[in-house]
């Protein structure tokens, strides 16, 4: 998370680089991280399972520092891609290990508030990133962004080998075939998600990436149905709980990611302020975040996994409309009571409905949980962003005064207003602002239809540990169960 919300900071500076890169070669820049981040993440998952869940940590941190390393000295944009891939995919080994660690370190009673740790720790990483991005691209070229977090992944990687302790492995499939299948799907529907902006969602490279995503998808899918051991059965979807949790993680991503996108643009364009101000200006985003999150254990064991959640989620799309109501001429302390809402409603949900995705598995299948939790909340966030960006680009350019020019990029159409003198500038402005105001309706609208299938799937109680593997009832599985009795 702290890698998603620091780079955007960086795009001025990457632009005016002597990378010179293209717009589309921006977008890569910043996404290619999230794109193998996600799609790597279930079979990181079954790899930590099956090979040790420390190893598996190790070697996603020696993967992170090396990406990192390679970022900072890129002399071209495909050797930058190339080094944010490798912390893409490291980030994927990192991931699923912790969680995992924790189910099996932490006595089933307090499992859900060790969950909710280190859920709140995901959120964080979000508020971190723009708070460390900011003072180190105030002062030092965007290198130095990621020169900055090489030594940081070594230190972890010390720290780690020294101090977490071995967690016995289990056997879990890796199931190659599966997995590229599932890779594949996913980095083509992320394809269309990140393109849709720039190409336009009718574009014959958009729809054919969403195309091919679902045919992969599909694929994937029935080969799963029919393979002794899969990656990722299909048929956990059967259970409510996890479908409920999996679609709340994911909305609350992207209610958050949409306004991590949105912010440092509006905070600068529409308010003046610096980078480096823009950088802190969020933290008090973390406040309602630790607010839910102390809270979410209790309120569940109290009230129940569907009313916490509910009333979460109805938080955050109250928080999305209100957003929607500010302008250039909003007073700080009247937004920060503004995301302090949406933020107060992701610290309830993320602790429900992690616990509820973990708890609807078994204890040996901790990797899958961990990595059906990542996954969710990388596609959020990149949902959050494109759903978004594509909202404020087609508003921005409709809502554009004459004489403003064509709408190449917000900040280059901001920052050459001044051309049109001061009721211009306003008026380029306003208009950002206007197209700001219709992407938080969407997303909260969007935000409200998923707070309706979360109530229909989610329990009524607190969510309960699944005690065994609970397979789906099928030859293989009857054969398997029949074999590990007779030995």
């Amino acid at each position: 998370m702290i890698m998603v919300a620091a780079i955007n900071l960086a795009i001025p500076k990457l632009a005016a680089s002597g990378l010179d890169p293209s717009a589309s070669e921006l977008l890569w820049i910043v996404d290619a991280y999230v794109i193998v981040f996600a799609g790597l993440l279930i079979p990181a998952g079954a790899v930590g399972d099956r090979f040790g869940r420390k190893g598996a940590l190790l070697a996603g941190l020696a993967l992170f520092t090396l990406g990192a390393t390679v970022s900072a000295v890129a002399g071209s944009v495909p050797v930058l891609l190339a080094g944010r891939a490798l912390t893409g995919a490291g980030a994927a080994l990192v991931m699923p290990a912790p969680l995992s660690i924790l189910i099996h370190a932490t006595a089933p009673a307090r499992r859900p508030q060790a969950i909710a740790t280190w859920t709140l720790a995901t959120g964080i990483g979000g508020l971190l990133g723009n708070a460390v991005g900011g003072p180190i691209l105030e002062y030092l070229p965007w290198r130095g962004l990621f020169a900055c977090l090489a030594p940081v992944g070594a230190l972890l990687l010390l720290l780690a080998a020294v101090a977490l302790p071995k967690v016995p492995r289990t056997h879990a499939s890796l199931d190659p075939v599966g997995s590229a299948l599932l890779v594949a799907g996913f980095l083509a529907v992320l394809f269309g998600v990140i393109e849709g902006p720039d190409r336009g969602w009718t574009s014959a490279g958009v729809l054919g990436g969403f195309a091919v995503g679902a045919m992969l998808l599909a694929v994937f899918v029935g080969y799963a149905l029919r393979a002794a051991e899969p990656l990722l059965d299909p048929r956990l979807f059967r259970r409510p709980a996890l479908r409920a949790g999996v679609l709340g993680i994911l909305v609350a991503f992207i209610g958050l990611f949409s306004l991590f996108y949105v912010n440092a643009q509006y905070l600068q364009y529409a308010q003046g302020f610096s980078v480096l101000r823009t950088g802190f200006a969020i933290l008090p985003l973390g406040v309602g975040m630790v607010a839910g999150t102390r809270t979410s254990v209790r309120l569940v064991a109290r009230f129940g996994t569907r009313v916490v959640t509910v009333a979460g989620m109805l938080l955050i799309a109250l928080g999305l409309f209100l957003m929607s109501l500010i302008d250039a001429g909003t007073p700080y302390p009247q937004y920060l009571v503004y995301v302090t809402a949406l933020s107060l409603g992701f610290g309830l949900v993320g602790p429900a409905m992690s616990t509820t995705v973990v708890a609807a598995l078994p204890p040996e299948r901790a990797g899958l949980g961990s990595g059906l939790n990542g996954a969710a909340r990388e596609f959020g966030s990149a949902l959050g962003v494109a759903v978004f960006g594509s909202v404020l680009s087609a508003r921005f350019a409709a809502e554009l005064p004459d004489g403003a020019g064509p709408a190449h990029s917000i900040g280059q159409t901001i920052g050459s207003a001044g051309r049109l003198g001061p009721d211009g500038h306003d008026q380029v402005v306003t208009a950002f602002t206007d197209a700001m105001s219709t992407g938080f309706r969407t997303v909260a609208a969007v935000v409200l239809v998923a707070t309706v299938l979360v109530g229909l799937w989610s329990r009524g109680g607190a969510p309960a540990q699944a005690s065994g593997p609970e397979e789906p009832i099928t030859s293989a599985t009857t054969s398997r169960t029949t074999a590990r009795n007779q030995a």
